[in-house]
């Protein structure tokens, strides 16, 4: 019997993708011949009242069959098909609103109509991951105006869910990132509860970094909360710290951090539009941004903290948030630990008042948590800092958090690597600079953040004095393969710390 070229059924073909929509049908399939389909066509795929739109790979070898349309992890789940479903397909409809992006490329700026159509289209899955670089690159540098950004922030707010709590002030806190083990979040959330603001903090996994917010506090409990979860928690506790990618918020957002950060291109404009369509969202009132300045951090310079400070208030105070900004040291890691389950044990000891607990990871988040209590109306101006630490050492955050742990589904304590090495100084002399960007590229070669017992202890900092054969950092590892592979870089690295000799 001859099929009919359109008669195609669905087949999980189990690849990940991570978050691109990706269709394959074979290359001698009669669909593929009679549309014209080719690798990178985008097309448009439809079942039953369901459709997504993906990007085309063709199969030249019998991974499907000639009738079968074969779909990645992430188009299986956004179309929610079944294995033998009957499809179709057919090219994608014209992408009307790239013309604006093309225009952007050529000099034109973005209208706030136009600014809305794009993310309509990004948030409907029609742009390609090619079509958002090329957005993506049209708006890195300085590219992107006041106006722009405000028009990009509000649409991204638009195509998501918005949370509305019933309350005149809820805060949030958000670090613009680049700084190793900086898990601030997990000490300030319980001290901002326990004062009576209200917190309802959204946090994200890693992407390129060894751990996220949400990866370490999922060594302490579950994140994956969905929004009636989340407001349960919210309204029993005051907070919460959850993974933001269970609740929908700017999801046009998260598809392109998906295709920026492999780009590694800085737009002001993007990252203000990031930040505060997230915090909109969440339904923040007051929020306060840490800005890490240094060498190898994501902000380099105080003139580039303050341009983008600047643009964070400016956009910020149009949209009805109350921005406050703190510049802090972004020259080295923060704490001891690099990975989920190692800056877990350092938020543990700060938040438990143990003797060794890092101070430089105590002292960051404190004055975080002080300058939210100023504010959300909780200190007065100067004193929310004297009024964080005074609930840290009284146990009052250490109770709230557990209370919080609770609360996502029961508190647990991080795991240990099975596997370390000691990696000793070849020089002596004084630690004088330290690469954040290598420090955080050989964590994640010892497994973290999927392993998530895996990355570094850190055992000096700048101004160190070390001998020839002082620990500098241990490496943890959950397999004797990752670890091995994380030596190889390591001994490779000899200026991870740059160490000035003794005369």
């Amino acid at each position: 019997m001859n099929l009919n070229p359109d008669a195609l059924v669905l087949r999980r073909l189990g690849i990940d993708t991570y978050q691109e929509l990706v269709a394959y049908l074979r290359s001698d399939s009669p669909i593929c011949r009679s549309e014209g389909f080719e690798a990178q066509s985008r097309i448009q795929v439809c079942c039953g009242s369901r459709h997504i739109i993906a990007t085309l790979n063709v199969v030249h070898e019998s991974l499907i069959g000639r009738h079968q349309l074969g779909l990645s992890e992430a188009a299986w789940h956004a179309l929610g098909g079944e294995d033998g479903a009957p499809v179709k397909v057919k090219h994608a409809p014209p992408l009307q609103s790239f013309s604006a992006v093309r225009g952007k490329i050529y000099g034109r700026p973005f209208t706030s109509d136009a600014v809305e159509s794009i993310v309509h289209d990004i948030a409907g899955g029609h742009y390609s991951d090619i079509e958002m670089a090329a957005l993506i690159t049209a708006c890195s540098g300085n590219r992107m105006d006041v106006a722009e950004t405000i028009a990009l922030t509000r649409s991204m707010v638009g195509v998501g869910q918005r949370l509305y709590w019933e309350r005149d002030i809820v805060v949030d806190k958000h670090c613009v990132g680049g700084l190793p083990g900086n898990r601030t979040t997990l000490i300030v959330v319980p001290i901002v509860a326990a004062c009576g603001l209200t917190i309802p903090k959204t946090s994200s996994r890693a992407i390129t970094s060894p751990a996220g917010s949400a990866d370490t506090m999922e060594t302490l409990a579950p994140v994956g909360l969905d929004l009636p979860a989340m407001r349960r928690v919210v309204d029993q506790e005051g907070g919460c710290i959850v993974w933001g990618g269970a609740v929908s918020l700017s999801p046009a957002d998260d598809m392109l951090i998906r295709v920026e950060r492999p780009l590694g291109l800085d737009s002001d404009g993007l990252l203000v539009a990031s930040v505060l369509s997230k915090k909109i969202a969440a339904g923040s009132t007051h929020v306060v941004i840490d800005i890490p300045v240094g060498r190898t951090a994501k902000v380099r310079s105080p003139a580039a903290a303050a341009a983008l400070a600047g643009r964070l208030i400016e956009v910020g105070t149009a949209l009805g948030l109350a921005i406050d900004v703190v510049q802090s040291d972004g020259s080295q890691p923060v704490g001891r630990g690099i990975g989920p389950a190692l800056e877990a044990w350092d938020v543990l000891a700060v938040l438990r008042n143990e003797a060794g607990a890092p101070d430089d990871l105590r002292q960051r988040a404190v004055t975080l948590a002080g300058r939210l209590l100023e504010l959300g109306g909780k200190a007065l101006p100067g004193q929310g800092v004297a009024l964080a630490m005074e609930v840290l050492a009284s146990g009052a955050a250490w109770h709230k958090m557990q209370a919080l742990c609770a609360a996502q589904g029961g508190m647990r304590e991080p795991g240990r690597a099975a596997h370390t090495h000691v990696i000793t100084a070849q020089h002596a002399g004084r630690v004088v600079a330290v690469d954040n960007r290598r420090l955080a590229r050989l964590a994640k070669l010892a497994g973290a953040p999927k392993a998530s017992a895996a990355g570094l202890l850190l055992h000096v900092a700048i101004g160190s004095t070390v001998e020839v054969g002082q620990p500098l950092y241990t490496l943890h590892a959950e397999s004797p393969g990752e670890l091995a592979y994380a030596l190889s870089y390591a001994h490779a690295q000899e200026d991870l710390y740059t160490i000035e000799e003794h005369p």
